[in-house]
């Protein structure tokens, strides 16, 4: 054989076993670990770093993201950053009063065993996003439709987790859930016009009641604070009546003690202070003497004031 045939055939030869042999060389990244099999099984696990091992058939390796958060879709996709595409199939959903809302969500997880992830499914993503989308339909059935739109959304997410992770735990998956988020729900297209009408009444209804309860709690204040004014003032003037009975009382008491005491005299007193009373305020007196003659004296000309 010709010698420089001879050597470039061993070149290439040795060539052949380099690229052959680099078969086994790989490179695990920070986030990553490889599992490494032989003939078909699994042998053992490589951290970070470039590592070697027996050229395939001999041996293969299996790289697997054990610390990046990954996610499903669940009514919709996403095309590229800032874009998505619904899937009316996964969406709709029946509630326990039979209306139906559309449900966009998101399950978050993490592998957190690379052995059961890789070995003991075939498609584990997969199964995630069908047991959440089926959790999911299961929870939403118990509840009705404004629960879901409102109150009870974030507690339909918490419990789609819990079950989501006990099943996975069942199937024996090394997946851990960290969340179940609830993207969107609303009223499907059709009838989410009607929705909002009945949202605008609820919210109308709401805002009259406490209009009304704002003017009530304005107003019984001040029917009370009259009310109360009426009752002091009526206390008030029943009090000062007493007193003035009361003192009236003492006053004929005491005249009555001086007129037991002197009649003549107390008669007397009181015809003139009664006449310092009246004769002050009239204008005309009609006297009587003893002939039974009537006799009109007018103050005014007396005084000197007047004319006839």
């Amino acid at each position: 054989m010709n010698p420089r045939v001879r050597n470039t055939l061993i070149v290439i030869g040795v060539i052949v076993i380099i690229i052959y042999l680099s078969t086994g060389i790989y490179q695990v990244n920070p986030s990553q670990v490889a599992l490494i099999k032989t003939f078909g099984k699994y042998t053992q696990t490589t951290g970070p770093g470039i590592h070697f091992h027996a050229p395939i058939p001999f041996q293969s390796h299996v790289i697997v993201d054990v610390q990046t958060v990954r996610k499903q879709e669940i009514g919709f996709r996403t095309v590229r950053a800032g874009e998505y595409v619904s899937k009316e199939d996964e969406t709709l959903m029946l509630t326990a009063d039979g209306n139906i809302v559309s449900v966009e969500a998101v399950v978050q997880f993490r592998v957190s065993d690379p052995i059961k992830f890789v070995f003991n499914v075939e498609n584990p993503e997969a199964l995630v996003k069908f047991t959440t989308e089926s959790a999911l339909r299961e929870r939403i059935a118990k509840r009705t439709v404004d629960e879901i739109l409102t109150a009870e959304r974030d507690k339909v997410a918490y419990e789609v987790r819990e079950i989501v992770q006990n099943i996975l735990n069942q199937y024996d998956l090394g997946i851990n859930v960290l969340n179940v988020l609830l993207q969107e729900v609303v009223p499907p297209a059709p009838v989410i016009s009607a929705f909002d009408d009945v949202n605008n009444a609820k919210q109308d209804k709401e805002r009259y009641i406490n209009e009304a309860l704002k003017y009530a709690n304005d107003l019984i204040p001040k029917v009370e604070g009259e009310a109360k004014k009426i009752v002091l003032d009526a206390e008030a003037y029943a009090q000062q009546k007493v007193l003035e009975a009361t003192g009236e009382t003492q006053r004929f008491l005491s005249i009555l003690n001086e007129y037991k005491k002197a009649p003549k005299i107390t008669e007397a007193r009181l015809k003139i202070e009664t006449l310092e009373q009246v004769l002050p305020k009239a204008k005309t007196i009609i006297m009587l003497d003893k002939s039974q003659k009537i006799t009109f004296l007018n103050l005014d000309n007396l005084i000197g004031g007047g004319s006839k």
